[in-house]
């Protein structure tokens, strides 16, 4: 093999296996995602933004579309499915009236107590046994993979 052809074929190497495991990711996801969508009437996306809501108390949605890693045209739709079923509430701000909070409706309260988790038990209970150091790193590359993925600025316009 010739040396300018070696960085490339380690490079490829990278790139399939960090594939190969997005891939699996995404695939362990879906399975889940059906699941919840089945068991707990809610879609994955919806049952983040009412745990969201629950634990912040009330968000703008252009906070709530960061929190969620939407844009605010994708959050609009599943804002007004979400109110239409009493999950959540739209309340203008007092001060300034373009301003709306969303805030988890009674609704939404009870459907988190009867949601299954967001991550499926076996994940939970794995990840609470590894060591700290061990689930702050994985967090960490997680969060650094999704970085890595994001597309940058010059390319969204």
């Amino acid at each position: 093999m010739t040396e300018d052809l070696y960085p490339k074929v380690l490079a490829d190497a990278y790139a399939l296996a960090v594939f190969k495991g997005l891939r699996r990711l995404q695939q362990v996801t879906e399975v889940h995602a059906k699941r919840l969508a089945r068991y707990g009437e809610l879609t994955p996306v919806q049952l983040l933004i009412l745990r969201i809501l629950a634990g912040h108390g009330e968000l703008t949605a252009s906070q709530l579309a960061r929190e969620v890693s939407l844009t605010q045209a994708s959050l609009s739709g599943v804002l007004d499915r979400l109110e239409s079923r009493g999950l959540l509430m739209r309340r203008r701000d007092e001060r300034d009236r373009r301003k709306h909070w969303l805030v988890l409706g009674a609704a939404g309260r009870e459907a988190l107590e009867k949601a299954p988790p967001l991550l499926p038990e076996h994940v939970l209970e794995r990840f609470a046994g590894l060591l700290e150091w061990e689930r702050h790193a994985l967090l960490a590359a997680l969060l650094r993979a999704a970085e890595l993925f994001d597309t940058p600025e010059e390319e969204e316009e």
